[in-house]
């Protein structure tokens, strides 16, 4: 079992950036896979990002590619989830779940068993 924990939301102009942390908790945090979802108001929890127990696979929505970047440091049991040239559209809570699979490998979308309480992200037009 795992406990995660996120910080590092808040509000941004458009164009800004925010680096989100997902803390997590064990001796076995570095044999699950961790993934970034997010949720805004009214609409559908989506799949944003996941990094694999070992950093081999890094899957994104086409949504954020090129403006996310999702890394591990399995020392210090957290992921993160860099967020650069942020859009309105990006405004949601975001979530981060684990999953565990100490072979490398990663679900790009639901499947999670573990998830913590969500941060939010604001993004000012």
């Amino acid at each position: 079992q795992v406990q995660l924990v996120e910080s590092g939301g808040g509000l941004v102009q458009t164009g800004g950036s925010l680096r989100l942390s997902c803390a997590g908790s064990g001796r076995t945090f570095r044999y699950y896979a961790i993934a970034w979802f997010r949720q805004a108001p009214g609409k559908d929890r989506e799949f944003v990002a996941a990094i694999s127990s070992r950093g081999g696979s890094t899957p994104y929505a086409d949504s954020v590619k090129g403006r996310f970047t999702i890394s591990r440091d399995n020392a210090k049991n957290t992921v993160y989830l860099q967020m650069n040239s942020l859009k309105p559209e990006d405004t949601a809570v975001y979530y981060c779940a684990a999953d565990y699979r100490p072979a490398d490998t990663v679900i790009p979308g639901n499947g999670y068993e573990y998830w913590g309480q969500g941060t939010q992200v604001t993004v000012s037009s």
